[in-house]
């Protein structure tokens, strides 16, 4: 069954969806969950490209095998019928919860630094809305909104340049200088910082050049891996050990060290813009679960399921329990995330064996 309804997503949507989508909060918490292996943390993002590239590459050659097909209905095909609905529903309920921790990080965010006095329902109610608008747009509205969201806010990068001006570059010595179990660590803390370019097995099938689908991809993946290396750079050199373990938001923390005496907050033009960068992640992952439901449902142009999916992170992020509570609840979403990493290596082993009965 071809569950596609058109290829709409040309090479520039492509770069900006893989970049965008990546650079959430994550990056905001980046120096601090890499924190374990000190100064020497500096490299990890280009590690974690690496990575990135090596695990694409198997995603886009799955993806490759089913051109017309998403991630969805690749599970139904390869897995079977009852065992594949069983492993959607489960990303579905990923996605939610994974976009209810993105939302309720940035909420927390606001919360702590602008909002102390007051409650975040009236923020979370606006976001969801600009959510549903983006979203009913389908695919194609939120790679243009990756697009605009990119040239936005690319300009705060000029506001680190106090903190460079007042860092220590001795801090990136000595190199190497940690044990295995803090290598470990920060590859399990910080690898969640750059997750988000696997959503190409869910819109691959609506990309016009799928030949050149991984190149386009790796593109956007590298320009977000190089965002992540100077900020942890940056980072590195302006502050201490200590204040690179326990201070939270560390990268919003950098624009503080700006000197206008026009404005006394830097750090609030980034929290504002920041919103761009929330929006653009989770756009991508709520368009995910609404065509995971819609496969479920067969339903499609039908809006009701994306409203439920709304309803329910406002549930989650509103829940009587505690920040605690939720934290490991996104955490558990965050491990999830890795498993659909490396899912599609798992899938092209079951293609590899069952090539003749599922080849399209």
């Amino acid at each position: 069954m071809n569950t596609t309804n058109g290829k709409v997503l040309n090479r520039y949507h492509v770069i900006f969806l893989a970049q965008s989508i990546m650079i959430g909060t994550g990056i905001l918490s980046l120096p601090q969950k890499l924190s374990s292996m000190g100064y020497t943390q500096t490299f990890m993002p280009l590690l974690f490209g690496v990575i990135a590239s090596l695990t694409l590459f198997a995603m886009v050659w799955l993806c490759s095998k089913f051109p017309n097909d998403d991630l969805f209905r690749m599970n139904e095909i390869l897995l079977g019928k009852w065992l594949g609905k069983f492993i959607n529903i489960l990303i579905i309920i990923q996605f939610i919860v994974f976009s209810a921790g993105i939302i309720s990080n940035y909420m927390h965010l606001i919360q702590s630094t602008a909002l102390q006095e007051q409650t975040i329902t009236l923020p979370v109610l606006c976001f969801l809305l600009l959510l549903i608008y983006i979203v009913s747009g389908g695919i194609k509205s939120i790679a243009r909104f990756c697009m605009m969201t990119f040239f936005i806010t690319i300009g705060v990068i000029y506001f680190t340049r106090w903190a460079i001006e007042k860092g220590d570059p001795s801090h990136f010595l000595p190199l190497f200088n940690f044990t295995p179990n803090e290598f470990y660590e920060a590859l399990k803390q910080g690898y969640f910082s750059i997750l988000g370019y696997e959503l190409i097995l869910f819109y691959f099938p609506y990309i016009i050049d799928q030949k050149k689908a991984f190149r386009h991809s790796l593109i956007g993946i590298w320009i977000s891996i190089f965002l992540c290396f100077i900020t942890t750079a940056i980072s590195v050199m302006y502050y201490s050990e200590w204040q690179l373990k326990n201070v939270e938001f560390s990268v919003l923390n950098l624009f503080k060290a700006g000197e206008f005496t026009f404005i006394e907050r830097i750090d609030i033009i980034g929290i504002t813009l920041w919103v761009l960068l929330i929006l653009s992640s989770v756009t991508a992952y709520v368009w995910c679960a609404k065509r995971g439901v819609d496969t479920l449902l067969k339903k499609k142009k039908q809006n009701y399921q994306l409203y439920i999916i709304a309803f329910i992170i406002f549930i989650i992020i509103k829940m009587p329990f505690s920040r605690e509570f939720q934290e490991k609840l996104f955490m558990a979403s965050n491990y999830m995330g890795y498993l659909l990493v490396i899912w599609p290596v798992f899938l092209i082993l079951i293609y590899i064996i069952r090539k003749k009965q599922v080849q399209v």
